[in-house]
């Protein structure tokens, strides 16, 4: 895409400086007074728009690069247009948004004055299959679903220090042709300040140093997060109801609250820590064989992992519930291989191979979309991404039910769509 320098800055003024109102000088010997571009590169210069060369020429009439464009892209953004020029100035953003990354201006920083909140989101279809045989029958049930979600995940800046975020989702059932209407299903405010982090609302409750071994759900309070490569956590609030236990005796939530220490090198060697979660709800009655739980639950956890490279690690994490005299405990380990990060690239891919441990007074809502609550066994599968934010993952894990030592199997198969 190839432009002479006159043509781009006579766009790059009508969209980031078309209101401007004042006589500025012309600084440049190249464009004389009489010269049709003169006021638009004299409001340019004033603008900081453009500075030309550093022997006081312009060179109007000679060709740019994308990177020069980018550059007065960025500085253009910069200046806060309003209406249709901001309109103009996004779709120049979106497309030179390669050339503005590697120039070191980050598009996601140039938005926040572009427009006040950030849409992203994805829609992804699911395939699962589950076969069980719980109590050892020799006949195993089956069962598949097939549906899909469609997210959408404002963000907007309050200054430079918070934002207000959300989540919003659409499920849909292809095999029975139903929709929900969409739902808000997180809602928070979040400030980030070098070492310090604080959530307040409704977010994501999935502990990332356990790998989403006990929950991946939202709760309804607050969380501190302190440090960078010591990080230390504090999150306490209110979980779903249906989010903890299996008796579903009341329709209360949970009080939940997690205190946690992590330490992780950086790109390349070890990292873990260790957490205590508290729980109370009425349904924990059942961890308790007999049926006669205290209806509270105290989980402590470790977890533990290494880098070798950018390519391969290793990790494992377990968790106890003290509380629990069945299925009280979980684990899991894996080894990962590649590159794959939400198909953010074309020809992303991995690989894994583990074994999950996954005791229902434990692991209540785990993260992991292979084994199921009450099983243990192996799990295997893969991602890629044949084309720029496009996503294929496939698992498959084969075990056993913890309780009854009958089989448990299961395909999972996910095709994303990212914007």
């Amino acid at each position: 895409m190839k432009k002479t320098l006159s043509a781009a800055l006579t766009a790059a003024f009508v969209i980031g400086t078309a209101s401007t109102t004042f006589a500025a000088a012309n600084p440049f010997s190249d464009v004389p007074a009489g010269h049709w571009a003169y006021q638009s590169v004299a409001k340019l210069a004033a603008a900081g728009v453009v500075e030309g060369y550093g022997d006081g020429t312009y060179r109007g009439d000679r060709n740019i690069t994308r990177y020069e464009m980018a550059q007065m892209v960025a500085k253009a953004m910069a200046k806060n247009p309003t209406g249709a020029n901001k309109a103009e100035l996004d779709r120049l953003a979106a497309e030179f948004r390669d050339e503005l990354d590697a120039l070191g201006v980050r598009v996601s920083e140039l938005e926040k004055y572009a427009d006040k909140v950030i849409w992203t989101g994805k829609i992804e279809y699911t395939y699962e299959s589950e076969r069980t045989d719980p109590d050892k029958t020799g006949h195993k049930h089956r069962e598949n679903s097939n549906g899909y979600v469609f997210r959408l995940e404002p963000k907007a800046e309050v200054n430079d220090h918070w934002t207000v975020n959300a989540r919003i989702d659409a499920e849909g059932d292809m095999k029975d042709d139903t929709t929900t209407d969409f739902s808000l299903v997180r809602a928070w405010a979040e400030g980030d300040y070098d070492k310090f982090n604080l959530k307040i609302g409704k977010f994501e409750f999935c502990p990332e140093p356990e790998f989403g071994l006990m929950w991946d759900t939202e709760i309804s309070g607050a969380s501190l997060t302190f440090g960078s490569k010591w990080q230390f956590n504090a999150t306490a609030g209110r979980l779903s109801d249906d989010k903890v236990g299996t008796g579903d005796l009341e329709n209360d939530p949970s009080t939940a609250v997690g205190l946690g220490v992590q330490y992780d090198q950086g790109e390349t060697g070890f990292f873990g820590g260790g957490a205590w979660y508290y729980l109370k709800d009425d349904d924990l009655i059942w961890q308790k064989k007999n049926g006669n739980g205290d209806k509270k639950a105290n989980i402590w956890t470790a977890n533990l992992g290494y880098k070798f490279t950018d390519m391969l690690s290793v990790k494992g994490a377990y968790a106890k519930n003290t509380k629990a005299n069945i299925e009280d405990y979980s684990w899991h380990a894996e080894v990962d291989y590649g590159n794959y990060d939400d198909a953010s690239e074309k020809g992303q891919w991995s690989i894994f191979a583990g074994y999950r441990r996954y005791g229902s007074n434990v692991s209540f809502a785990p993260t992991e979309d292979d084994a199921m609550k009450g099983t243990r066994g192996w799990v295997i599968g893969a991602s890629w991404a044949p084309f720029k934010n496009i996503g294929l993952q496939a698992k498959y894990f084969n075990g056993k039910h913890i309780t009854g030592h009958g089989d448990a199997e299961k395909l999972f198969g996910r095709v994303e769509f990212f914007f």
